[in-house]
C-alpha cells in the first residue's frame, strides 16, 4: 500500500487499517505537540500505522473573517517539529502550485483538497515533488472518475497516490458515503475513508459549517467493515473551541476506545 515508502512510518506489517488523524488546522505548537502525542500513544499501543495530520492553512473558508492559519513557514515549521519530535510522518493540504513544493520541504505526505482534485496543475506539481499525494474525492464526484486523478499522478512520473473518498453532497446541507465507492477506488489506489469530514453539513446559513460527531463511529465501523485501506479522523482536545471544523471533530479523549473497536472488527475482518 505504499506505507514502506513513507519516511518513520511504524507497524506496516500489521495488516491493520493505517490513520491520518489530527486537527483541522495547526493552532499553535503546544496544540499540535499535545494532539500527536496523545494520538501516537493510542497507535503504537494499537500497532496502526499513523501519519500526523494538519492543515499549514485553510483556503477554503466560507466566510472572510474565518480562521485561515497563523502562518505558512511557522505552520510548516511546527509540523516539521512534530515529525522530529516524535518520529511520525506527516500529512498537509495544498491550495496553490506554489504550495506543493514549499510543503514537500516539511511533509510527507501532500492532500489535494476534495474541490481542488480535478486541478491538473495542482495535482502534477504535487506529484512531481516525488512525496505521496491523498487525492481527496470531490463531493460532486463520482467513485469511477477518480481514476483520472490517479493516472495524472501516474504520468507525472509518480507511482505514490491515495484516493481519500470525505462524503457526497447529498442536497445542499448534507453529506453521505456511498461504501460502493470503496472497492471501486481501491482499483485504482489505497482508498482512505475520511470519517469527520463525511459527516460535515456544510452550506449553513451561518456560513459556519455543521456537522453530526456522534455518527463517527457508525461510520468509521462501516468503512472497516468494507476493507478501506486507511481512516482520516480529524481529533482535538477541545472541538468547540477548535478554530476550524469544529462541530464534526472527535473528541481525543474518544479516540482510544473507538480505535480499540475498530481493530477488533479489523481483526474479524481479516479472519473471514
Amino acid at each position: 500500500m505504499q506505507l514502506s515508502s513513507i519516511p518513520k512510518i511504524k507497524h506496516t506489517h500489521a495488516n491493520n487499517f493505517f490513520l491520518l488523524a489530527g486537527p483541522c488546522a495547526i493552532e499553535s505548537e503546544d496544540m499540535a505537540l499535545r494532539i500527536a502525542e496523545k494520538v501516537i500513544t493510542i497507535t503504537d499501543k494499537l500497532a496502526i500505522p499513523y501519519v500526523f495530520k494538519g492543515s499549514f492553512k485553510k483556503a477554503n473558508r466560507s466566510r472572510i473573517d474565518s480562521f485561515t492559519g497563523i502562518g505558512d513557514e511557522k505552520a510548516l515549521e511546527i509540523l516539521k517539529k512534530v515529525s522530529e519530535t516524535f518520529d511520525v510522518p506527516t500529512i498537509t493540504d495544498i491550495h496553490e502550485v506554489s504550495d506543493a513544493e514549499k510543503a514537500a520541504h516539511y511533509v510527507d505526505v501532500l492532500q489535494i483538497p476534495a474541490f481542488l482534485v480535478r486541478q491538473t496543475d495542482l495535482v502534477v506539481a504535487a506529484a512531481k515533488t516525488g512525496k505521496v499525494v491523498n487525492l481527496k474525492k470531490g463531493q460532486f464526484m463520482s467513485p469511477e472518475s477518480m481514476q483520472h486523478a490517479v493516472k495524472k499522478v501516474h504520468d507525472a512520473g509518480n507511482e505514490k497516490a491515495w484516493i481519500t473518498d470525505r462524503g457526497t453532497m447529498f442536497g445542499y446541507q448534507d453529506m453521505i458515503v456511498d461504501f460502493r465507492g470503496i472497492p471501486t477506488m481501491k482499483q485504482f489506489a489505497p482508498t482512505v475513508l475520511d470519517v469527520t469530514h463525511s459527516l460535515q453539513q456544510p452550506n449553513q446559513s451561518s456560513g459556519v459549517t455543521g456537522g453530526r460527531p456522534e455518527m463517527i463511529e457508525t461510520i468509521a465501523r462501516a468503512g472497516v467493515v468494507n476493507n478501506v485501506d486507511g481512516l482520516f479522523i480529524e481529533t482535538h482536545f477541545d472541538p468547540a473551541n477548535a478554530k476550524s471544523d469544529g462541530a464534526n471533530m472527535l473528541h481525543l479523549d474518544h479516540l482510544e476506545r473507538l480505535l480499540t473497536n475498530l481493530v477488533k472488527i479489523r481483526k474479524t475482518i481479516n479472519s473471514l
